[in-house]
């Protein structure tokens, strides 16, 4: 969601915050600014509503020079996109400014006792509590380092905090609390980072800072400190990888249909080294869980939106292969159930970011249970790949289009990975999925080849308001995955359902302005599924028929078929979320929408 950037260095920082500030574009945002504190100790604030563009534009008139600067895009929680709640926020003195990312619960407490001892608030925001509150425990302390610690124990909600001033201009002041913060730094330069992409064209040394650190961070020195004041260490840094091209978007017109190209290899990605010789499953990430591994008789996947229906997919598989019973809850209902849950229940997180606040709450809320913690995450050194007690990566690379399409494919590939890990037994249908994943992504290329095609369909059906995606067992998820995509990117209603739910309710919708996409592969449910098409049909709904079995009995019974390659249907559901993906990007595309920043929505989800 927001994003943070700060600097301190010996150079002129206003490009690099700015370079940072665009780097973190994808993550969904709507007004910008930066803060700029100079030798002298004079202060230069710039904010805009609108694109970074709009922020560099203004900075150009100016010309702004500095050392130490912070810059902050974000996505409106409390109050309106404006400049006024625009970050950096000040207090009134102007002389201690603040970027927030997360939620100030009790803000209102907080401004309403700032109010009574005199002190004036110009924005709708929760973040402006933070400067303010700082301002009145370093007029008792005359300590910005412990105004700073005293303000936050005050705090409730969650955060990521930046704070410069002109009291100490030669350091940033840092904190996290459920939202991340990581420092880089080179030999002459530091940078503070809500998200490690936004600085590794600078740096790939960093430092993630944990829940309650406090970090003093200076050019010479970086001191970390709990809330009580009591040290407890220096910083310790490692070097990340990250493949700075996939910031770019190369000949690609935007990173959706670039991103959605790349699946082929994410796949590849995602199996390489884990699939061996002899079908031989091999997660390195679960080695030191293997003997806990052993005595699961229970699993808990969480994840919210795509991540969720992933895991609706993994639940399939696991039951299927592993014969383990699998539960698959939202993580913003689980974190708020009381429900039994013993060691021997195994929690799956699954979050492409692996910043999730939803997910995050649901580890959180299981970590004095003694229970097993997995993750599938797709960011190196997220929180959730730090909370967990192991996982497995996707290795699907940098993912910057909002609406998640490679990253979906590599978590269900690697549900599908983890499935094989856990099977107790080795039989032919095992077999044949260990194939099917290795034959995987030549089918998806071959999907990517009727890209043309799909969207000559989408101009046929542009007109259409509504849609309803239905399917049976693996190809359910799909259709819940199928209608949001398109829902996210194209803002065209469309719901998801099971097919055999659709005389529940559903049916009553149809009629020929409502049309349906109906997925059915070859298979057990082929012909139930067929039968739920064909009460649509006899209701004069349109319907586009996604397949991969050549039926000539079917071809007349619908208006427009997209076949894709035969496979198993387990690994069906990834041929053909390609081509739902295609569908949804075509369709956002004919509507001139923002394909890769879809309104109000952001990549990373870091408040509840």
């Amino acid at each position: 969601m927001c994003g943070i950037i700060g600097y301190i260095g010996n150079d002129n920082g206003v490009d690099y915050v700015l370079g940072g500030l665009k780097n973190l574009e994808y993550r969904g945002y709507d007004s910008s600014g930066i803060c700029i504190i100079n030798n002298s100790s004079q202060t230069n604030l710039i904010k805009q509503v609108g694109g970074i563009d709009k922020l560099v534009q203004k900075i150009k008139i100016t010309k702004p020079n500095g050392k130490l600067i912070i810059g902050h895009t974000r996505w409106a929680t409390h109050g309106k996109p404006s400049t006024q709640n625009a970050h950096p926020h000040f207090n009134n003195d102007r002389s201690i400014f603040i970027v927030h990312n997360g939620i100030i619960e009790n803000y209102l407490e907080i401004k309403s006792k700032l109010t009574s001892r005199g002190y004036k608030f110009i924005s709708e925001t929760d973040s402006e509590v933070i400067p303010n509150l700082v301002d009145f425990y370093y007029k008792k302390v005359n300590s910005l380092s412990r105004a700073f610690r005293m303000a936050l124990s005050d705090l409730k909600g969650t955060y990521a905090i930046c704070l410069v001033s002109t009291i100490e201009p030669d350091k940033i002041f840092v904190s996290r609390l459920g939202s991340p913060l990581v420092i880089g730094k080179t030999k002459d330069k530091i940078f503070v980072s809500s998200d490690p992409s936004a600085i590794t064209n600078k740096t790939k040394t960093v430092s993630f800072l944990n829940d309650f650190d406090i970090a003093e961070v200076a050019l010479k020195k970086i001191k970390i400190f709990n809330q009580k004041g009591n040290k407890v260490s220096s910083a310790k840094f490692e070097t990340i990888s990250h493949n700075d091209s996939q910031n770019n978007l190369g000949d690609w017109p935007n990173y959706m249909i670039k991103e959605i190209n790349q699946i082929p290899e994410v796949v590849e990605l995602a199996i390489k080294g884990r699939l061996g010789a002899n079908h031989q499953i091999k997660l390195g990430g679960l080695d030191d869980v293997s003997t806990q591994l052993e005595h699961i008789d229970r699993i808990v996947i969480v994840g919210c939106g795509t991540s969720y229906y992933a895991g609706l997919i993994g639940e399939y598989l696991i039951e299927e292969f592993a014969n383990i019973p699998v539960e698959v809850e939202l993580s913003s209902e689980f974190k708020y159930k009381n429900e039994p849950i013993s060691r021997s229940t195994c929690l799956i997180a699954i979050s492409q970011s692996g910043e999730t606040a939803d997910t995050i709450a649901a580890l959180n809320k299981v970590k004095d249970f003694g229970v097993l913690k997995l993750g599938i995450v797709n960011s190196i050194g997220s929180t959730i790949s730090r909370m967990t007690d192991a996982g497995v990566y996707c290795h699907a690379g940098n993912e910057r289009s909002v609406a998640s399409t490679k990253a979906f494919i590599a978590q269900v590939t690697v549900l599908s990975l983890l499935a094989l890990r856990l099977a107790k037994t080795r039989n032919k249908s095992v077999d044949d999925l260990m194939e099917d994943l290795l034959n995987l992504p030549d089918k998806i290329r071959k999907v990517l080849d009727q890209s043309e095609q799909i969207q000559k369909l989408v101009h046929k059906y542009i007109k259409y308001k509504n849609f309803l995606f239905i399917g049976r067992k693996y190809n359910y998820p799909i259709a819940l995955e199928g209608a949001l995509k398109l829902k996210e990117v194209s803002y065209v209603h469309a719901e998801g359902y099971s097919a055999g739910e659709m005389k529940h309710g559903p049916i009553a919708l149809i009629d020929k302005s409502f049309p349906t996409i109906v997925i059915a592969t070859k298979g057990d449910l082929y012909k139930k599924t067929i039968s739920n098409l064909l009460e649509i049909k006899s209701r004069g709904g349109p319907i586009i028929l996604i397949t991969n079995f050549q039926d000539q009995k079917i071809k007349n019974m619908v208006d427009d078929i997209v076949y894709v390659p035969e496979s198993g249907e387990e690994t069906a559901v990834q041929i053909i979320s390609v081509a739902l993906q295609l569908f949804a990007y075509y369709f956002s595309l004919a509507l001139g929408k923002n394909i890769d920043k879809p309104r109000n929505l952001a990549k990373s989800v870091t408040v509840e």
